[in-house]
């Protein structure tokens, strides 16, 4: 089935140096330029971030600071870029949350304006997911191929979302578990030490203010110290605590804050 556009989709993805619309950089990019007419124009290239790329970044898409560092930075095609998708509506996936920013956001850092104004935007996975239900009606018929009667009564809900745990696990039973990134963050076993580990393993806070790290410290997951060790970060700022504490936060996100803070003196 071919499109029917009235201009040309750019369907584009982005390898970057992290996941910071703000502070990282893209190291490649593709495009594949929908035509009207059904012609479709495939480009791909590596970019000089300029900076280094993490480890953690390049075990995921495979692209090493040596591979990038005889490539032209963004700035340097920006206006060819620019010009390639002149007039063209934009598409991807998830692209909305972060492809579409950091472009607009490498754009700015080239002194070019990437109008998006007058663009169609489209992301297959908002599609995705407002026709694919992740509710658990939904879910009942997928797991279980029954269809929910009672939804939102607490019984019938219960009795549904027991048959889904146990369908799910003999589903997916020795199976490998990746994030959005790839990377492994467990396997689904038949036991609930197993079911849990993906559910909640990272979570300090119910509210998920606070999560572990990799390295099992407590980082925040929101605002400007997003990633940032809690502990330090009440250290540095010490009116931090008190302004979250006086905010519209749970009283379980502060009593953990307050477990936290006082650990930290504890251990001087």
């Amino acid at each position: 089935m071919q499109l029917k556009l009235k201009n040309p989709l750019a369907v584009f993805d982005l390898e970057t140096t992290g996941t910071s619309i703000t502070q990282d950089r893209i190291v490649e990019m593709s495009v594949v330029k929908m035509m009207p007419d059904g012609e479709q124009i495939v480009k791909t290239r590596k970019i000089n971030p300029g900076v280094p790329i993490p480890i953690e970044s390049s075990l995921i898409h495979g692209i090493y600071d040596k591979d990038v560092k005889d490539e032209p930075s963004f700035k340097s095609i920006a206006k060819d870029l620019s010009n390639f998708l002149d007039g063209c509506d934009l598409g991807g996936f998830n692209c909305m949350k972060f492809d579409i920013p950091l472009l607009v956001e490498e754009f700015l850092r080239a002194d070019i304006e990437f109008d998006i104004s007058n663009r169609k935007l489209v992301d297959a996975q908002k599609i995705f997911h407002m026709m694919e239900k992740r509710t658990l009606t939904a879910a009942y018929k997928f797991y279980c191929g029954k269809v929910l009667e009672g939804a939102h009564g607490a019984e019938a809900d219960t009795l549904a979302t027991a048959e889904v745990i146990k369908a799910q696990v003999e589903r997916y039973n020795g199976e490998e578990v990746v994030d959005s990134l790839g990377k492994k963050i467990g396997v689904i076993e038949n036991s609930v030490d197993s079911l849990h580990n993906l559910s909640a393993s990272k979570m300090v806070d119910l509210a998920g203010r606070f999560v572990f790290n990799d390295d099992g410290v407590e980082v925040f997951n929101f605002g400007k110290h997003r990633h940032k060790p809690v502990e330090e970060v009440l250290k540095i700022e010490t009116g931090y605590y008190d302004w979250m504490m006086k905010g519209d936060f749970p009283l379980d996100t502060k009593r953990k804050l307050t477990q936290i803070k006082l650990r930290g003196f504890n251990m001087k």
